[in-house]
């Protein structure tokens, strides 16, 4: 299931742009958004899909479509980075080791064409869309579509949006700016805001 939105910023060569793959992965549910970056504060969606692994009896097989799709993602759309939601970590120790395999088979398929990979915690990614770590999908999703100046989400998009917002997530990282977004290092503050350094 995917939904497509026609580019409007495309037309604009004001910054060089930038694709930004996002992906939550699941063993149920495999969430993915890209979008396209223009400068600090233009950012337009270009797909949000999920990958349905219920269909799927076995792990293994579930973990073949993950690899396969997620590598079609890439080649299609060509990012420039992906950012994945790191495995949250539970209680149950399987469910645990079944997450790790999805993301490690996402992030291989993504290597595999040679992308620089961003990894973010669930939180990290949350508190940079909503300025709340413990946000639900549904408030992640509301302030997805403001963000990205998007009519609505259907709800069998929410696990899409959780890949769309690491995604965003990353686009504030790039800038060092957008709800809750904080810089790496002092290198990189004073590399990406040089007129806040007094001299």
């Amino acid at each position: 299931m995917e939904f497509k939105v026609k580019s409007v910023l495309g037309k604009m060569n004001v910054h060089p742009e930038r694709i930004i793959l996002g992906i939550d992965p699941g063993t149920s549910v495999l969430g993915y958004g890209v979008i396209r970056v223009l400068g600090k504060n233009k950012s337009e969606l270009i797909v949000l899909g999920v990958v349905d692994l219920k269909k799927y009896p076995d792990h293994y097989l579930k973990l073949k479509a993950i690899y396969e799709r997620v590598q079609q993602l890439v080649i299609e759309y060509l990012p420039d980075e992906v950012a994945i939601e790191a495995p949250f970590f539970g209680k149950n120790v399987q469910s645990m080791l079944k997450l790790g395999r999805a993301q490690g088979v996402a992030m291989a398929a993504v290597l595999s064409r040679s992308v620089p990979i961003f990894e973010y915690a669930p939180r990290k990614i949350k508190m940079a869309i909503t300025g709340q770590g413990n946000a639900s999908k549904e408030q992640v999703a509301a302030m997805l579509k403001s963000i990205l100046k998007v009519n609505d989400f259907d709800q069998k998009y929410f696990d899409a949006t959780d890949g769309l917002a690491a995604a965003v997530c990353h686009s504030y990282q790039l800038h060092g700016t957008g709800g809750g977004a904080k810089v790496s290092s002092w290198e990189k503050f004073i590399k990406t805001n040089p007129t806040r350094v007094k001299k």
